[in-house]
């Protein structure tokens, strides 16, 4: 599928590559990628009717979303070549990366434009390799991220038909938001490798391989923090999922690439990496606010505020952890208590190790994050792309009619095209996503764990 979608979009943008000047390592890079795209050979082993690739071809939704990411795969390309550039971050991007390059290792002193650098060392390193590629100019990193674009709606696809929650035509609202190409195509905003990892991260956890999805989750948080809204949900399906020594060794596997990413910095400057990178006290520009921008400033700026919205996030999760997630286990605490103290394991176990249901992952992962999105006190434009493809996701699992669904979904699209956000725009967006909120938290809770007698999906 990937395949033939990256093909599709390099030839409609072979034509516009010529008229650009690009450094020669720029073509070479995309001929090579069309040739050997890093995408893994399907196998084919003897007992095909018995595999679940086998199955998964047989899924009506499957070729929908062929179509789909086909289609936008062209889309997307028509966007790069025809609609303008908006320059935002790039050139501070280049600027933070030119420094990292010429050998600085001191936090403090890796400034752009826009100010001082506040994202961990993933990002430096990618967006290095991409200054690499493409000599720092936009039109070819315009392409690298039509790539990624069709990549991470690939990766959502897979989790949609997978999961099998949403109905197939509603599959589309994954390409049909404006602002979501915009941010990865015509802004180039490091959210769109942090949410690509994360999206990737995802796929090892439908198949219970938390270790190898641990690692990937850290390598999506070394890119941008906001990622980290995911792990309260993820470090409560560790624990369902796995025994206790599995839960620390996932979390030690994820810890060390934090620690060896950021060694360089870690090493010469601590304290500016960790201050920096990981600043949990930024407050963002009123003006850029598309969420809260009915709140006054003064109001918007305090730590009070803030403080309200820090226990507006930590009580929702802990109330839906409690009411919806642990339900089945007899409410939060309950749960605890057995896997900390008594060590039991569920009945409906094998080995000792819980199989948790896709549906349950993913609702569980989804719902928390939105929980996150809900409760911030700033969301600028490119944070968009932190929960928009798990909108459709989010309303299925909702008991509103369909017709519901898709207003909810538009209207929260049609708010984040509004440019500048103004308080109508702000106080309407705020109320979609208490409604969707109001709608996850009456759907009746998912028993979690597949049944012994029922092979995995």
């Amino acid at each position: 599928m990937l395949r033939t979608s990256f093909a599709t979009y390099y030839f409609i943008l072979s034509h516009i590559f010529k008229q650009h000047n690009l450094p020669p390592a720029t073509d070479l890079l995309f001929r090579q990628s069309m040739a050997n795209p890093a995408v893994p050979k399907r196998k084919h082993p003897k007992r095909r009717s018995e595999t679940f690739i086998d199955k998964f071809y047989k899924n009506p939704k499957t070729s929908f979303a062929f179509a789909l990411l086909l289609t936008d795969a062209v889309l997307t390309a028509l966007i790069i070549a025809y609609v303008p550039y908006t320059k935002i971050d790039w050139d501070a991007y280049m600027s933070q990366v030119d420094g990292f390059i010429e050998g600085e290792r001191d936090y403090s002193n890796l400034k752009g434009d826009t100010g001082p650098l506040v994202y961990p060392a993933g990002f430096l390193y990618i967006y290095s390799a991409i200054q690499y590629v493409t000599g720092g100019h936009v039109f070819p990193a315009q392409i690298l991220f039509g790539f990624l674009y069709i990549m991470n709606l690939g990766i959502m696809l897979f989790i949609y038909v997978k999961t099998d929650v949403v109905p197939w035509w509603a599959l589309a609202l994954l390409s049909l938001s404006k602002r979501l190409h915009s941010i990865f195509v015509l802004r180039l905003f490091n959210d769109c490798f942090a949410m690509t990892l994360l999206h990737a991260s995802l796929v090892p956890l439908l198949y219970q391989k938390w270790h190898l999805g641990l690692i990937i989750f850290s390598a999506a948080v070394s890119v941008k923090m906001n990622v980290l809204l995911f792990a309260p949900s993820l470090f409560l399906l560790m624990v369902k999922g796995m025994d206790i020594m599995g839960v620390i060794s996932a979390l030690t596997g994820a810890a060390l690439v934090q620690i060896v990413l950021g060694f360089p910095f870690l090493w010469s400057y601590p304290f500016a990496y960790l201050s920096n990178a990981f600043n949990l006290g930024r407050v963002f520009i009123h003006f850029w606010s598309v969420n809260f921008k009915f709140v006054p400033e003064p109001i918007f700026v305090s730590k009070e505020f803030a403080l309200i919205l820090l226990v507006a996030h930590l009580s929702l999760l802990t109330i839906f952890a409690h009411y919806r997630w642990c339900k089945h286990e007899g409410g939060l605490v309950s749960f605890l208590h057995s896997r900390f103290l008594l060590k039991t394991v569920p009945l409906n176990s094998i080995s000792g190790v819980k199989l948790l249901t896709e549906e349950h992952i993913i609702s569980t992962m989804f719902t928390g994050n939105f929980i996150g999105i809900v409760c911030a006190r700033s969301l600028h434009y490119q944070f968009y792309s932190w929960y928009v493809c798990s909108l459709p996701y989010l309303l299925w699992r909702t008991s509103f009619p369909n017709i519901v669904r898709v207003v909810l979904f538009a209207g929260v699209e049609v708010c984040w095209n509004v440019f500048p956000s103004g308080v109508y725009s702000s106080m309407a967006l705020l109320s979609f996503h208490l409604l969707i909120l109001w709608g996850l938290w009456r759907a009746p809770p998912q028993y979690p764990y597949q049944n012994l007698g029922k092979k995995p999906k």
